[in-house]
């Protein structure tokens, strides 16, 4: 998007968002979206029945408020339980009373991390709710435990050098969040998050408006978490894109909570890598079956081994391969919350448990996600000049991190002859280019991806980057 017009956009939303903290925000009925959770799940904690149950007027009042993915139970290890809408303006009254002191540090921003220019690399926006004035600094050690959680995880700990990761201090009057430790708890906080959301304890939802007034204070947010003041397991997963911000979705997370942090980590395979949940419903009405037409997700199919195979679709390319999460890549029958019909990449990868890796398709995915808000290079010699003796080209190049110590692959070349003797360096000087008249060239540098964990070759196009300077004596 056009970084004016970007900059516009933040400007509004922040504008609304200040409005709303002024406003009355009382509760708004929800109807829920489909897929009930799975058996294990406490029975007061389900979510809503099927969709197969649901009126065409109850599906239509669903819209009114963003879609969110209820996380598994805490006593088991299903990633996700389903589906339902929620309120987009949450539950709090009024915002946050705060000192002067606490106005005087509500908004400030902060890059924890610093992984290279935004517009390079996948920013990360993390907002806190519940945290006093005096807590802010907890807020940030928080924010920064949870990142180091979250790129524990491949293929966040390889790629970590594409991220920027920024903290909003968003400042509460109380400590906690309300819900927390019982339904009848009530704090008043600046993002008014709040346990028992549409009646399930562990559905951990917040005010957008409120967040997005906040997120509009960093440089132009990818992903957003936000994260909880409380060590209750809990979190939701707003997997929409941010039409006014262009964030791809907000991740909630207690921020004292271990296996929180694990359900933030499935929604970022929603968010960035598009992937579909790998978790199912047995002995459930209405998901006994899929009969629909192939899923476009990467990682859902209706196809089984053989014909994917034979007709070169989806994940066919690493069929028989072992992956990660365990066992062999296949076509694993259940997933999309039907028990039959569709299949899986693998038995068991993070889109269906907690605590397991991504599997090989869905890594595959996630790497293609982080460069769609990433560059492999960033020229640090202005584009636009040319370059005479004794100039030099320069750029960053991002380091990988991954145990094979594999790194990107840097070219360069001359009139589009590539000059191998310059492989992997990160500035040439013209004088090194041994040019021998008086005409105008083109110097160029290319930084490819080269990962063995990108097979399609369309996904691959898009880990390389190049940038171009005139050159002459």
């Amino acid at each position: 998007m056009d970084r004016a017009v970007r900059t516009a956009l933040r400007a509004a939303v922040a504008a609304a968002g200040a409005t709303a903290l002024l406003l009355a925000a009382g509760p708004v009925g929800a109807t829920a979206a489909p897929a009930p959770a799975p058996p294990s799940s406490p029975a007061s904690a389900l979510p809503h029945p099927p969709a197969s149950t649901s009126s065409p007027a109850a599906s239509a009042a669903a819209g009114a408020g963003p879609r969110v993915e209820v996380p598994g139970p805490e006593d088991g290890t299903v990633a996700g339980s389903g589906h339902v809408r929620v309120s987009a303006a949450g539950r709090a009254k009024e915002g946050a009373r705060l000192s002067d002191a606490g106005r005087a540090a509500d908004g400030r921003v902060t890059k924890i991390v610093d992984g290279g220019p935004t517009a390079d690399r996948l920013d990360i926006v993390v907002v806190g709710d519940g945290y006093t004035t005096a807590e802010l600094d907890r807020f940030h050690a928080d924010a920064r435990a949870k990142w180091a959680e979250i790129t524990a995880v491949e293929p966040y700990a390889t790629y970590r050098n594409l991220f920027n990761v920024w903290t909003v201090d968003a400042v509460s009057h109380d400590t906690g969040v309300t819900g927390d430790p019982t339904p009848a708890t009530v704090r008043d906080t600046a993002l008014g998050s709040y346990f028992w959301c549409e009646d399930i304890e562990r559905l951990l939802c917040i005010d957008q408006p409120k967040v997005d007034a906040y997120v509009a204070k960093a440089p132009d947010a990818d992903l957003v978490l936000v994260l909880a003041n409380s060590a209750k397991y809990g979190g939701a997963g707003y997997n929409e894109r941010s039409d006014t911000l262009g964030y791809e979705g907000i991740s909630t997370a207690s921020a004292g909570n271990a296996k929180s942090g694990q359900v933030a980590i499935h929604e970022t395979g929603h968010s960035l890598g598009k992937l579909a949940d790998e978790y199912f419903y047995p002995d459930t009405p209405g998901y006994e079956r899929y009969e629909g037409p192939e899923p476009g997700d990467s990682n859902s199919s209706t196809l089984t081994a053989d014909r994917m195979a034979a007709e070169r679709a989806k994940w066919y390319r690493w069929l028989g391969e072992p992956s990660p999460d365990g066992g062999t890549v296949g076509t694993y029958e259940g997933g999309g919350y039907y028990v039959t019909g569709l299949h899986r990449p693998t038995d068991s990868s993070l889109m269906r448990t907690l605590g397991k890796p991504f599997n090989l398709p869905g890594t595959e995915a996630m790497i293609g996600g982080f460069y769609q808000h990433a560059r492999p290079l960033t020229p640090l010699t202005p584009t636009t000049r040319t370059l005479r003796l004794p100039h030099t080209a320069k750029v960053s190049v991002p380091r990988l991190a991954g145990a094979d110590g594999r790194q990107l692959d840097v070219r360069w070349h001359l009139d589009g002859r590539e000059l191998k003797r310059l492989a992997g360096r990160t500035e040439v000087a013209v004088a090194e280019l041994w040019l021998l008249d008086l005409r105008t060239h083109r110097l160029s540098v290319t930084v490819e991806d080269r990962t063995p964990a990108v097979r399609d070759p369309q996904t691959a196009r898009t880990l390389r980057a190049t940038a171009d300077w005139k050159v002459r004596l």
